[in-house]
């Protein structure tokens, strides 16, 4: 089983295709080796027959038959070169061959003659036949036992390095693909406890200088965000509880108190009316939950299009106007120089606006004032509202944007604490950051500033920031 295991694991099969390439390299190698010094032999055996027939034809008679006799032996399977001369009628006269080569003809050119018929062969041979004095012919030949002999010792030699190389690449194999099952049954193991509900489990990733440690970590970090998640969604879910009892209990106590007394039917018509007002509060915050869960999927950006944020809040202006002035606030917009353009969804980029200023105007007092500008900087288009009112702390300003979340300077106003978390996640979703800051220096009346910062619509959109 183990075994099986081994042989399939990918660094295996890596090794196996890595040893394939060596043997179809050195096998390459070989091939164009050989024919490399087959080439070059052949190139030499003819430029010495042409050399030694060009001396041989300068001889007399005598001499000639004299040097062919001198050079004859008569095992013709140890010689490796043939001189013979023959007679006009190609009859023997002297030398090594008794037989006219099958195949020779007396062209003056090399050919490549087999000597299989004839008795104590030497194979084949390189001859040329040529024409001397006295109406006679000399035959020349050179063995090709050099080439079989080269043949042989690079076969050899081809055995000798590839058959260590390829037993020390499987070794090799077997070892690396033994110790990347090792790893990959602890990541097992820390998966499948994982599964079983341990998520502070993690798998083990060293110091990430492979590819699978870095795959490791990898999912280690995808672990603690899901951890994350799943911590925030069970927090989320203690809030909802808490902030939902409350006016469901109002309900129920109204109710109960109605149902046991004898009123009147106003006083029934009163605390039917704020019942319903109590229910409508749990609506509001279900309805807001879910319309966070939609916008964090991220459903929404295939609707988006080019927004003018001047547009946008000149908008909101006519909308707020009239209740900014029945509480005594100067609200206002500043426009910025240029186009101030945006990549985004108008209906959620309104919902945003409008929350902005809404807790604006909820925490700015009678006579305050509340801003809304748009400018453009180095980083982008910045959208930013602006107010005179209490102000927000530092060590408040991410918090404010959490679920359900309520200062204390502002547990006296109505409201879920959603709002802010709505426009984070609607900000997020724009690949936009929102900055909260101080609007004011003065400690008495400090004010609050929330800033976005968006990417103009003529850039790609980058990858989401966290709200500062």
């Amino acid at each position: 089983m183990f075994l099986n295991e081994l042989f399939r694991t990918a660094t295996f099969r890596l090794t196996l295709a890595v040893v394939a390439a060596m043997i179809g390299s050195a096998a390459f190698q070989f091939f164009l080796g050989y024919s490399q010094a087959t080439v070059f032999e052949a190139r030499r055996s003819d430029t010495l027959l042409y050399r030694e027939a060009a001396l041989l034809q300068t001889e007399s008679q005598e001499d000639l038959e004299r040097k062919v006799r001198d050079r004859a032996t008569d095992d013709l399977r140890v010689i490796m070169n043939v001189t013979t001369l023959f007679d006009h009628d190609h009859l023997y006269i002297v030398g090594d061959l008794h037989d006219w080569p099958e195949g020779l003809v007396a062209d003056g050119h090399v050919h490549e003659i087999s000597l299989q018929n004839t008795d104590h062969s030497p194979g084949v041979l390189r001859m040329l036949a040529v024409s001397v004095r006295g109406g006679r012919f000399l035959v020349l030949g050179r063995s090709w036992h050099m080439r079989s002999e080269l043949r042989l010792m690079m076969r050899h030699s081809l055995l000798v390095s590839i058959v260590p190389t390829v037993l020390f690449a499987l070794m090799t194999g077997i070892v690396l693909s033994h110790r990347a099952l090792a790893r990959v049954k602890d990541m097992h193991e820390a998966i499948d406890r994982i599964m079983e509900g341990d998520l502070h489990e993690r798998l083990p990733a060293g110091r990430q200088r492979d590819d699978l440690q870095r795959l490791a970590g990898s999912v280690n970090r995808m672990l603690d965000r899901l951890e994350r998640l799943m911590d925030e969604i069970r927090d989320v879910g203690n809030d909802i509880a808490h902030d939902l009892r409350t006016p469901l209990t109002r309900v129920r106590a109204r109710l109960d108190r109605a149902r046991s007394a004898g009123h009147s039917a106003e006083a029934l018509r009163n605390v039917i009316a704020r019942a319903i007002d109590d229910l409508d509060q749990s609506f509001a915050v279900i309805t807001a939950l879910l319309r966070i869960g939609e916008i964090e999927n991220g459903r929404r950006r295939v609707g988006f299009g080019t927004v003018d944020l001047d547009g946008l809040a000149a908008d909101i202006i006519d909308l707020y106007e009239p209740i900014a002035e029945s509480k005594g606030i100067v609200l206002r917009h500043t426009p910025g120089h240029g186009v101030m353009q945006v990549l985004g969804d108008r209906d959620l980029l309104i919902e945003v606006l409008a929350n902005l200023v809404d807790n604006a105007m909820k925490f700015t007092p009678e006579g305050g004032h509340v801003t809304i500008r748009t400018y453009e900087d180095a980083d982008g288009v910045s959208l930013q509202v602006e107010d005179t009112g209490i102000g927000i702390p530092p060590q408040e300003r991410k918090a404010v944007t959490g679920r359900f979340y309520r200062s204390d300077k502002s547990r006296h106003v109505p409201g879920s604490g959603l709002g802010l978390s709505l426009v984070l996640a609607i900000v997020q979703l724009h690949n936009a950051v929102l900055r909260i800051g101080a609007a004011r220096r003065d400690p008495d009346l400090p004010g609050a500033v929330f800033t976005i910062c968006f990417v103009a619509a003529s850039h790609a959109l980058p990858p989401p920031d966290e709200a500062a």
